[in-house]
């Protein structure tokens, strides 16, 4: 069995190949050409955690894969999101591989909002506004501006001081000028917004949204949610799959299931999978100023591709050890 650390798993996940294994992944899902049960999880419940499994089969990358991973929202001294994947192989059902799950749960998610920020954001949109200071924001940050020329990017957060911080940061590896905000004046600003928190609390609402703004949401609250209903029902809304978005937690999105409970929409108002979006068997934006929301609730496959690619580059490159069960 091959054992890749998470220092190793950063080094072979290359953001472009990584999106596009994903786009592959998200098309084959929504044909029906890949496996994948909804998430389970057993709950922490005095820490508001769990810790879920996330298995899937993808054929067409011949990737047999297992995730288990745990969300913690009160960690302060470590990530809030750890996970391990398990690779095996899909003749024999043998164990191929352990890696590291936390770095490949960051680019994939951060990846994959990319992928529908490039399907879903107009081609013209120039200012970015990413919500939260943490590994997602982080993610984002790298991700996005790889699929559009930002001229100016926004980091909102409730802690200024994190997000001046985190601007400083990374000002240094993109062309746009970036700035600290609150959160309403981040959103406000924005062309595309992504919302990389565990706000219990809409961290995104209506009324600050510009005709036209794309938004990515990937935060996830057993509590509650960070796009309120009004944005939810104003907007083209698009998932990774419908099963898991809609499932009851902790598979799905509170997001999305909240105002369907409220009345506010209905199941068919999730109008597309991006792997429908991919393979043009359905089509996105309407016009410049239609508001669209992509919500990720993260599915298996998405992790499956992702290992699939780290494993074979780790094959042809030497890179991990060896170790016998």
């Amino acid at each position: 069995m091959l054992v890749l650390d998470k220092r190793e798993v950063e080094s072979l996940l290359d953001p472009d190949a990584l999106r596009a294994a994903v786009a592959a992944a998200l098309s084959d899902l929504s044909a029906g050409r890949a496996s994948m049960p909804t998430r389970i999880a057993a709950l922490v419940a005095e820490r508001d955690a769990l810790l879920a499994a996330m298995p899937a089969y993808l054929p067409a990358a011949g990737a047999l894969t297992t995730k288990l991973v745990s969300l913690f929202p009160r960690n302060t001294d470590r990530p809030t999101h750890q996970a391990v994947i398990l690779a095996f192989d899909p003749l024999t059902g043998t164990v191929a591989a352990l890696m590291d799950g936390e770095a490949i749960t960051a680019a994939r998610t951060g990846a994959t909002s990319a992928l529908a920020t490039d399907l879903l954001a107009r081609k013209d949109a120039a200012t970015l506004a990413v919500l939260g200071t943490g590994v997602q924001a982080r993610a984002h940050l790298r991700a996005l501006p790889r699929v559009r020329r930002f001229r100016e990017i926004v980091i909102g957060a409730r802690d200024a001081s994190k997000a001046s911080a985190l601007a400083r940061e990374i000002e240094s590896e993109t062309g746009a000028s970036v700035r600290a905000a609150s959160f309403s004046d981040a959103v406000r600003a924005a062309d595309v917004v992504c919302a990389c928190t565990h706000s219990a609390e809409p961290v995104v609402r209506r009324e600050w949204l510009r005709p036209g703004t794309h938004v990515n949401s990937v935060g996830y609250n057993t509590a509650g949610r960070e796009v309120d209903g009004e944005t939810v029902a104003a907007s083209f809304v698009v998932v990774e799959s419908r099963a898991a978005a809609l499932a009851p937690p902790p598979g799905g999105s509170n997001d999305l299931l909240w105002p369907i409970r409220d009345g506010l929409i209905a199941a068919t108002h999730v109008r597309a999978e991006l792997g429908e979006l991919v393979s043009g068997s359905r089509t996105g934006r309407a016009d410049a100023t239609q508001l669209t929301l992509y919500k990720s609730v993260g599915v298996a496959v998405e992790d499956a591709a992702a290992a699939a690619l780290v494993l074979r580059l780790a094959r042809e490159r030497g890179v991990g050890r060896t170790i016998e069960l």
